[in-house]
Parts: structure tokens; sequence; C-alpha cells
């Protein structure tokens, strides 16, 4: 597995070795990745019939420092071991020097109980798949956390997936499983769902058992599951965007953003659905196509919607005059796709911008400049 999975891999490995430090801090907002070393913390040192004396969530928002330590120090009388998972851990980087919090921190560690694991939760960063892109606030909020518990405990990056290793995720899950994915399946589960890697573990758990005994999951079988949930309200959008709407349209925008972590993965990923349903919609055009039966010979398999919007889309691409209308489209959506990829200030406000140009109505003269801008910008 490659980079987004390099650092938890080696945790799970010394969570079963000798080399098991007192402390680690899990440091990233990567949903996925801190689950998979929870599950893995306690699969090693909390079994389930001791679970209630041994774990402890601690969120420092509610219990201080100081009282998450003396629970660590002190040893159970119910069990052989304890696992404190403390969370929150910005508030000891807020308001003030904490001074005193960092002297008890040293003080435990210089002298901790062999008997105890200290999981650091420091999900307020967000570390992306190119940690040389990282915000210079979360770089200055990481450096800060080294400085502090970096001599104590181990530091775990809970690193954004890349769309490469969520497809190599994918695979490796899919053969432990002994079910078979075809590879144009693999991609177009991982793209449509913007390497959101929750999302992509869910549905391949849908799957799964969808295609049952058969354990052969197909491009078809991703279509039919997969897109059809997440397309519903894309189609939504795309019809407030082809009736010019543009009130409605920016209203549901902001339902599919705040559906989802409105992370750079997210808004690439709703890009990408954007793209491929304007490059669906010119090849009805250009095919005249009139009718849902019509539709399946016109889009090439792999390049289907699901059949519920084959209806709607028709309508919708007929809304436009011409070709270069769409071709328009694809290009303002090409443009923001570059805007995005080139850490923007405000990604929002990329995608609102693109929904406000896409919903205006144009004059013919318009389109002739957008046209000539475009030759001039290849």
């Amino acid at each position: 597995m490659g980079a987004g999975f390099a650092s938890t891999d080696r945790f799970l490995v010394e969570l079963r070795s000798s080399k098991l430090r007192p402390g680690y801090v899990l440091v990233g907002d990567e949903i996925f990745l801190y689950e998979r070393c929870r599950r893995a913390v306690l699969d090693a040192f909390v079994p389930p019939d001791l679970r209630d004396f041994c774990l402890s969530d601690i969120d420092l928002a509610e219990t201080n420092i100081f009282e998450a330590l003396d629970r660590a120090q002190t040893p159970s009388l119910m069990a052989p071991f304890q696992v404190l998972f403390i969370r929150n851990l910005k508030q000891l980087y807020t308001r003030g020097a904490k001074k005193d919090e960092f002297t008890a921190i040293d003080g435990y560690f210089r002298s901790p109980n062999p008997q105890a694991l200290l999981i650091f939760v420091a999900d307020h960063l967000r570390i992306p798949s190119d940690p040389r892109r990282m915000d210079m606030t979360d770089k200055d909020r990481y450096e800060r956390i080294r400085e502090t518990l970096g001599d104590h405990c181990g530091i775990v990056e809970l690193a954004r997936v890349d769309e490469a290793d969520a497809l190599r995720w994918l695979l490796a899950e899919a053969e432990k499983q002994q079910i078979k994915v075809e590879q144009d399946a693999a991609r177009e589960l991982v793209d449509a769902l913007g390497v959101d890697m929750m999302l992509i573990a869910s549905e391949f758990e849908k799957l799964t058992l969808y295609v049952g005994p058969k354990k052969l999951i197909t491009l078809g079988d991703v279509e039919t599951m997969v897109l059809a949930a997440k397309q519903r309200s894309l189609y939504e959008l795309t019809d407030a965007i082809s009736a010019k709407d543009k009130q409605r349209a920016l209203m549901l925008l902001e339902g599919l953003l705040n559906a989802s972590d409105g992370g750079e993965d997210a808004a690439i990923g709703h890009l990408y659905m954007l793209a491929r349903t304007f490059r669906q919609m010119l090849v009805i055009l250009e095919k005249n196509v009139r009718d849902s039966r019509a539709i399946w010979q016109a889009l090439w398999q792999g390049f289907r919607m699901p059949p519920f919007a084959a209806e709607d889309l028709i309508r919708q691409a007929r809304r436009y005059k011409s070709k270069r209308e769409l071709t328009r489209a694809l290009r303002l959506i090409a443009r923001a796709d570059l805007e995005l990829r080139s850490q923007p200030p405000d990604k929002k406000l990329v995608l609102e911008r693109l929904v406000m140009n896409l919903a205006s109505e144009l004059k013919p003269a318009q389109l002739v400049a957008d046209s000539t801008q475009y030759a001039m910008e290849l």
C-alpha cells in the first residue's frame, strides 16, 4: 500500500510487536484510517468482556489533561491493561501557553504506566494525500504537536488517501473476500465517490451483498448500486442549471457540499460527476436521442446513467440549442478543475462561481468570445 496507508500500517505492526510506545498521536482527519487504527487497538488490548473496565474515551473539552493522566497512572483493579483515547487535542494548543499541562504530560511519560496506552487524537488537522500541499496553519499546528509530544509519543499520520491507494485497498479487500472486481468497476467506484474511503468501504460492502454468490462486481453493478443515490441530487443540480435557475442551482450545490466533507477530493468528485453528465448530454444532443429506449444505443457501457435518470437527462439536454453551449460548459468545468487542484483559498467559491456561469443565459456573441478565449489559452 502507498503513502496514504504507510503510517497506519507501521502503527499496526508496532501494536503486535515488543516496540509498543506508551503513547501515540493520531494526526489528521481521515476518519477511515482513524477507525482502522482504533479497531486494531481494541482487538489487541480490549477484550469485549472487559471493555467497560479497560477502555476510556476522554474529551479534553470536558475532562482536563490532569484527570486523564491520573486515570492512566492508576492501575485498574478489574483489567490488566488500560487504553485511553484522548480526543480534542486542540484544547491543549488554544487559550494560553498551557505550561502546567505540558509539564504534567512530560512528567507522566518520564515514568509511564507500563499497563496503559494513551492515544491522542488530533483530528483538527487535515493532511492531504500530498503533504507538500498542507495548509500553512495545519503545518504550524503539526509542528507544535511534534515539538510537545513527538519525543514521548509515536506520530501516526492519518493523511487523505489518493486514488491509486484507494484502488489498491479496494482490490486487496476484494481478494481477501475472494471477490473479483473488474478494473473499470473499481476505478468507477473510487472516482464516483471522490476518493472518500469511508464511502468506498461502505459501498463495497453493499456491492458484495448485492452480487452474492457470483462473487464478481462489474461496472454495471457499480452503476446500478452506487451511482444512483449519488447522482439523484446531481441530476437535480444539472436540471436547475439547464433551466437557468441560478437560485435553485446554488441551493442544490449547497446541499451537495453539506452532504460531503467539503474538502478538495469531494469538490473534485463533484466536478467529475458534472463533467460526466454534461458529456452525456452532448452525446444525446449530437445523436438526437429523443426517448430512453434509444439512449442505451447512443451511450456505451461504462458511460450510461442509472435508468431513473434517462428521461430527465434527455429533457435537460434538449434545453440546449447547440453543441457549442455544452462544449462551453465542459470548458468551464475543466477550468474549475484546474483551479481546485491549484489549492485556491476557498473551494466552495470556485464551485459557486462555476454554477453561476453554467446557469447564466448567454448571447451568441458571448459563445464566440468564449471559444476564441479558450483557443488562445490552448
